[in-house]
C-alpha cells in the first residue's frame, strides 16, 4: 500500500509540475482535481500502456525508443479525457502541449523515482 501512495505523490507532483510548466495545459478544476488527475494516469499507466507497448513493440525498437514519447503524449491527453468524463476539465491545447506535458511528467516521474527508490523497494536506509 505504500508503494502504491508513493507512487501516486510522484503522480501528484508531476502533473501538477506539467500544469505549472507548459503554457497549453490549463486546469478549470480545482487543485483537488490535480488529485483525481494522477489516480486516473495511474490507472491508465498501468493498463492501457502495457498493452501499448506490446503492440508498438516494433516501431519502439525501429526508433530506439523514442516511440514512447508519443505512447506519454498519448496517455497524457487520454488522462484529460477521461478526466472529462469525471468533470475534472484539464484543457490541453494540441498536440505540442500534450507532448510537452507528457515529457515534463516522464523527466518529474524519472527523477522523483530515483530520489525515492529505496521506499518504493521497500528497504530502509
Amino acid at each position: 500500500m505504500t508503494k502504491f501512495i508513493l507512487r501516486w505523490m510522484i503522480n501528484i507532483v508531476a502533473i501538477y509540475a506539467a500544469i505549472l510548466i507548459v503554457p497549453g495545459i490549463d486546469l478549470q478544476s480545482g487543485w483537488v482535481s490535480v488529485l483525481w488527475l494522477a489516480l486516473i494516469f495511474g490507472l491508465i499507466n498501468a493498463f492501457v500502456r502495457p498493452l501499448l507497448n506490446f503492440l508498438t513493440c516494433p516501431l519502439i525498437l525501429l526508433t530506439l525508443g523514442l516511440f514512447t514519447l508519443f505512447i506519454n503524449t498519448f496517455l497524457f491527453w487520454l488522462t484529460s479525457r477521461v478526466g472529462h468524463a469525471f468533470g475534472i476539465y484539464m484543457l490541453i491545447d494540441g498536440f505540442w502541449s500534450a507532448f510537452l506535458g507528457g515529457l515534463v511528467i516522464s523527466i518529474v516521474s524519472v527523477i522523483m523515482t530515483l530520489i525515492l527508490k529505496d521506499e518504493l523497494k521497500g528497504r530502509k536506509s
